[in-house]
């Protein structure tokens, strides 16, 4: 009995373990991000690009992304789970150091296709790991992953001003950084888990479509990532534009919203154990709608602010939700967190051009209002994540249990 409760202990602390590990990858993971998003005006000098060349190289993050996302399962099934993500995110901070060192525009379109599609490939590994460990410990832990990687891309970013307010070159301070998280980042890799798969089980193929629960699951992340990166884009335009705010005011509506993601985030875990998935992104959906009508009917820009606050806060937990219920609903997790990664890259990469053309043609009070639609959207299509909700999941098997045991009497 004694030997039997020591291997329990020692597995609930490996796990305990892992759980900060994963935490840990997801913030250096976030930390990339907001080091590149910082010193961009300086790539686009030292690339010699203009504004329109520099969207058209922004573009290509995101198809590096979906193009190499499918392949992170088969990498893991080959070198098992903990080696394939320690290569593949060590190649992400690697990468950091390619764009700066474009010197037109070819070359940086070919770094950036490189830098998402290293990121895309160790998102998929890290966020798979991340529902093993919440899947270990039966309780909600995805929401506050996510809510790290926004701390960590908050750091980066705080990094990469002091270091653009100096006047430091991108490519030193790139290089700096990538070295800096590298090390993290294999430092961390060292306690997470490494599930076995069987000796019989096949490999998953090199490229294949996302199975139709992962496109069901994809099209509410779709609606949440579609609002995000919106606000996010335009939150600042809106209020100069709209409601004449100031230029520090509109930079602090961007701000603003960054921190109640995060925020939300990092709270999300004990929402969605008490309450469960649906309800938790049902009701963060109402939030959003509410905050996109607020927006659209803002008199001033304090109430758009609130509008763009409710907006983060609503939308914040649900791309952490929709991976964890792909990482539950079929025999392949890896696969299925590419088919709806792949589907929520994309649309963090229509929405800003999508929202400007719709504001070019018709107005920016319009595209909000398209936002406020699709956050609607959740409110409708919360149900499909009831398949990872573990605390429906955990009531049904309660039931059945139950309903199987003898009466007692």
């Amino acid at each position: 009995m004694t030997q039997h409760a020591d291997a329990a202990v020692g597995g609930t602390e490996q796990v305990r373990r892992a759980r900060f590990a994963i935490a840990s990858v997801f913030t250096v993971h976030g930390a990339v991000t907001g080091s590149f998003a910082t010193r961009v005006p300086w790539i686009q000098d030292h690339a010699g690009v203009s504004a329109g060349q520099l969207g058209l190289a922004l573009a290509f993050p995101a198809i590096g992304a979906s193009v190499a996302m499918p392949l992170a399962g088969r990498i893991s099934h080959r070198f098992g789970a903990r080696t394939a993500l320690r290569g593949l995110l060590a190649l992400w901070t690697l990468a950091l150091v390619l764009p700066a060192l474009a010197p037109n525009l070819p070359a940086l379109c070919a770094a950036l296709f490189v830098y998402g599609a290293t990121a895309g490939m160790s998102d998929v590994a890290m966020n798979a790991l991340g529902v093993e460990v919440e899947n270990r410990l039966d309780k909600s832990i995805m929401s506050g992953l996510h809510g790290m990687w926004s701390v960590g891309a908050l750091t980066g970013s705080a990094a990469g001003t002091v270091a653009a307010h100096l006047g430091t070159d991108a490519r030193l301070h790139h290089s700096v950084a990538a070295l800096m998280l590298t090390v993290l980042g294999l430092a961390a890799c060292r306690n997470v888990l490494d599930p076995r798969r069987g000796p019989d089980e096949e490999p998953p193929p090199r490229f294949t479509l996302p199975p139709r629960s992962a496109l069901v699951i994809g099209a509410v992340g779709f609606c949440a990532v579609f609002a995000e990166g919106a606000s996010l884009d335009w939150s600042a335009v809106y209020l100069r534009d709209v409601l004449d705010g100031s230029d520090g005011l509109a930079a602090a509506s961007t701000t603003a919203f960054a921190l109640m993601m995060a925020v939300a985030r990092i709270a999300g875990d004990r929402i969605v154990d008490r309450f469960g998935a649906v309800r938790t992104v049902r009701t963060g959906g109402v939030l959003a709608t509410a905050g996109g009508l607020l927006v659209v009917t803002a008199p001033a820009p304090a109430a758009a602010m609130c509008g763009f606050g409710l907006l983060g806060l609503g939308v914040a937990v649900v791309v952490p939700l929709a991976f964890a219920a792909a990482g539950r609903g079929g025999p392949n997790p890896s696969q299925a967190i590419a088919g709806v990664a792949t589907i929520t890259y994309t649309s963090g990469l229509i929405a800003p051009s999508a929202i400007g053309s719709l504001a070019e043609a018709t107005s920016l009070v319009v595209s909000f209002g398209v936002v406020t639609v699709l956050a609607f959207g959740l409110v409708l299509g919360a149900g499909v994540l009831r398949a990872g909700d573990r605390r429906a999941a955990s009531a049904s098997a309660g039931g059945a249990a139950a309903a199987k045991s003898p009466a007692r009497g």
